[in-house]
């Protein structure tokens, strides 16, 4: 028989093509990416026994790096993808979501997961923080391409692509602080006079505006690196090297965990302020593509170790109550809250409900809980939540993935419709909201 090193290399190779080619081809089907790989990943653990167990509760160091890596990555491209310049009502979209349906969501998920499912307080929290956000990672198929190069670009995004990019890019960290919360409970207790204090001091106050000042001031140093440098040498931008965002990346990563701060929130703080410098400047361009293709081979691996995970038993423990919590969750709860959110804004009511759908979980999810419990004190309980939260992540990825073509192009369509009604043969976006 074939070694399993063999088989592994063989494997990576076919993946990392079929990777390249399926965007493309599944562009138009009611079929995603991640679907193809979660199922390719349940299909060989299951058939090929000699692979090794990819159990996220046996190997936690190697589940919270990968997934790490794979999410602030992601947060880099989404960041650099945006061409709407920050502002109150131009990201008024975002600061809805994040507002009004992260914290409904937070809410609805602990209300479930301590009525429905029995868990205490810390850790209905816990799966609650994990899964509140939208996930940057899987979301990408329904986010903002790239960067434009022309001016009159910057204007023109899509208000659903546009509200699933900047919600996500932000939402990662600022769901951090209730991950936190999550732990301190497990720790010291429930009583908010054990936790509160200390939590939002350094968890909420802290961690936050460390993230957001040095993600800022890493984005401006970068940006004048690139762009502004005396000597054309120093100057990025003239040389077109893309694997730079990856040093931007880790760069504002790492800085603002050494002080003590949230680095998602840096990493895509980073990459919204040097995509504001030189606006249409082709390097974006390169700096987005280049993030984009780790990004998709990073996913791939993760999703295929969360289809082996599946396969090798991670979902036993579930039952028709985690099975209807996770429903309620996608079907309800996140649509409900995103429709709160956005009512009485500018978005129509067809990109209202799209946004509000499409509240996709997944890698980022998957990091927060080994996260969590590798810090706190949850126990025996660590293969529930696992397959709580990795049933709501599975679940999404078939759901979403399935609609996400279909919907996508129909309200791709109407928009085009409604640019030539408004506009003629000159093809500009409408400005009115579908």
């Amino acid at each position: 028989m074939f070694e399993p090193a063999s088989i592994i290399f063989a494997a990576a190779g076919i993946a990392v093509f079929v990777a390249a080619i399926l965007p493309k081809l599944l562009r138009n089907a009611p079929f995603s990416m991640p679907m193809v790989f979660l199922g390719a990943g349940m299909a060989a653990f299951s058939l090929l026994g000699d692979l090794p167990d990819p159990d996220p509760v046996a190997h936690p160091d190697f589940t919270t790096h990968l997934t790490e890596v794979c999410v602030i990555i992601s947060l880099m491209g989404a960041g650099l993808a945006l061409d709407r310049p920050v502002g109150r009502r131009r990201w008024a979209t975002t600061w809805r979501m994040l507002a009004i349906a992260m914290p409904l969501c937070l809410a609805g998920m602990a209300l479930l997961g301590m009525w429905l499912l029995g868990l205490g307080l810390a850790a209905a929290v816990l799966v609650a923080a994990a899964l509140a956000p939208t996930d940057p990672v899987l979301a990408s198929e329904v986010q903002v391409g790239e960067p434009a190069d022309e001016e009159e670009g910057t204007d023109q995004e899509d208000e659903v692509r546009f509200g699933l990019t900047s919600e996500a890019g932000l939402n990662d960290g600022l769901a951090f602080p209730f991950v936190y919360l999550a732990i301190a409970m497990s720790v010291v207790g429930t009583s908010p006079s054990a936790w509160f204090p200390e939590w939002f001091a350094v968890d909420v106050l802290w961690r936050i505006g460390m993230g957001m000042l040095l993600g800022f001031g890493t984005g401006k140093a970068l940006a004048l690196l690139f762009f502004s440098a005396r000597h054309e040498s120093m100057r990025l931008s003239s040389h077109s090297e893309g694997f730079v965002a990856l040093a931007a990346t880790f760069l504002a990563y790492g800085v603002t965990e050494m002080f003590e701060g949230y680095g998602f929130i840096a990493v895509f703080v980073c990459a919204v302020t040097i995509r504001a410098a030189e606006h249409t400047h082709g390097y974006h361009k390169v700096l987005h593509s280049y993030v984009e293709q780790l990004e998709r081979l990073l996913t791939v691996v993760i999703l295929v170790l969360l289809g082996g995970a599946i396969a090798r038993g991670l979902l036993a423990r579930i039952g028709w109550a985690e099975v209807g919590v996770a429903l309620i969750f996608l079907m309800l709860v996140r649509p409900l809250s995103g429709w709160l959110a956005l009512a009485r804004g500018k978005t129509g009511p067809r990109e209202r409900i799209a946004i509000s759908f499409f509240g996709i979980r997944g890698i980022g999810s998957l990091y927060y809980l080994s996260y969590a419990l590798g810090q706190g004190g949850f126990g025996d309980q660590a293969e529930r939540l696992w397959a709580i939260v990795g049933l709501v992540v599975a679940m999404s990825v078939v759901l979403h993935g399935a609609t996400t073509a279909p919907v996508m192009n129909r309200l791709d369509r109407l928009r085009e419709r409604r640019a030539a009604e408004e506009f003629g043969d000159e093809g500009k976006a409408p400005k009115t909201p579908i």
